[in-house]
């Protein structure tokens, strides 16, 4: 299946038989459009949901890393931390460059 006709043969007729199938051929794919239109819908909310879970994560796991440091008494602000942020920030940009 290849090309705008989908292996479909193209053959020529009236301007009665145009203007019916027509408007038959422009309902199936209004159709179509729409169901599309209702799965991308779909997929911008579960991709919504994923980003707060994602963010919810990061900021979850910046604070049980601030109490293990605490716990091991550990400077929270030491260089090494650095590190960590560059990493959960490059996430949040990558993801934020993913988005549409």
């Amino acid at each position: 299946m290849s090309g705008p006709n989908m292996g479909m043969p193209v053959v020529p007729s009236t301007e009665d038989e145009d203007d019916s199938f027509g408007e038959a051929e422009y309902a199936a794919i209004n159709s179509m459009l729409d169901q599309i239109n209702s799965c991308l819908d779909h997929l911008e909310e579960q991709n919504d949901h994923l980003h707060a879970r994602l963010q919810e994560l990061l900021e979850s796991n910046r604070q049980t890393r601030l109490e293990f440091q605490q716990q091991l008494g550990e400077d929270p602000d030491d260089d090494d931390d650095d590190d960590d942020e560059y990493y959960y920030d490059a996430c949040e940009a990558a993801y934020d460059d993913a988005s549409p």
